[in-house]
């Protein structure tokens, strides 16, 4: 037992990693949010479809209701990354990929109303935990702050993939997660075609690089890994375990970029990694 939970954790900390390149990626792709989102749903559809018909995985959607379910799902996973992607554009990596991490408090609140779980104590101090570590990384409450209005919009943000989480947490047992991933990136795709008429895809050529990089990488493995997770784990728990994905972000970002974080992101970011240390020990049970 204690073999397979760490297996699973290794297996949800690598999709982690995966999904990390998303802040780097989000940032310096030179395309608006939306047009970034629309490219990395139409790339991303291939590569998994591709892999679900090399590994002869079912495509069918088994009734109306998991149809329906699974519209409203891809909708906040479109409302999340594009909301996302703004606030890295309006801030920085670090504060970005850490203001999304809001998302294990909202989680923690709405999945008793999702499932029959009952409100966990320990949740609830993860939680506040993570909120004070966001409350840090924010240098200047002033909403002609750029780098506040990026935190805005991550929170925002953390609010459509908690419910995104919920909504597609109820599919995993019936579904493959491979199946779940594609279904969804057909619906952000379907979403976005509106952007092909006012948005600004100029430098679309000299960004397909960076491009197929997010929509394989970060959304067909990572973020496929990390539905597969949730098989093992409530929302809460891997939402609260992912929360360490900022720390990978701004890892990768000072490595590849050189974008160095400050002070206070050291210590909010450590905050949030705390949580991820005591969930992961506690998960084990």
């Amino acid at each position: 037992m204690e073999n397979s939970h760490g297996k699973n954790l290794s297996f949800l900390l690598l999709g982690t990693l995966f999904v990390s390149t998303s802040g780097v990626l989000g940032k310096y792709i030179a395309l608006p949010a939306e047009a970034i989102i629309f490219c990395r749903a139409i790339l991303a559809t291939i590569f998994i479809f591709i892999f679900c018909k090399i590994k002869k995985i079912d495509l069918k959607i088994k009734s109306r209701a998991d149809f329906i379910s699974f519209i409203i799902s891809g909708f906040f996973m479109t409302a999340h990354w594009v909301t996302y992607f703004i606030a890295l554009k309006l801030s920085n990596v670090a504060l970005g990929m850490l203001s999304i991490y809001t998302f294990p408090v909202i989680t923690a609140f709405l999945e008793p109303f999702f499932s029959k779980q009952k409100l966990n104590p320990v949740h609830v101090f993860l939680a506040v935990i993570v909120l004070i570590g966001v409350y840090i990384l924010v240098p200047d409450f002033s909403l002609e702050n750029d780098h506040l209005k990026g935190i805005l919009f991550g929170i925002f943000s953390a609010f459509c993939y908690a419910l995104r989480n919920l909504t597609i947490k109820k599919h995993v047992k019936e579904y493959d997660g491979s199946m779940l991933m594609l279904h969804q990136m057909v619906v952000v795709a379907v979403l976005l075609i509106p952007t092909l008429f006012f948005s600004d895809f100029t430098n679309l050529q000299s960004q397909i690089p960076l491009l197929i990089l997010v929509a394989l990488l970060t959304t067909s493995i990572g973020h496929t890994m990390m539905v597969h997770s949730l098989k093992h784990f409530s929302v809460a728990t891997a939402s609260i375990i992912s929360s360490v994905q900022p720390i990978f972000g701004i890892i990768i970002a000072y490595l590849f970029v050189n974008e160095i974080p400050s002070f206070n992101t050291f210590i909010g970011g450590g905050l949030i990694l705390s949580t991820v240390i005591i969930e992961s020990i506690r998960s084990k049970k």
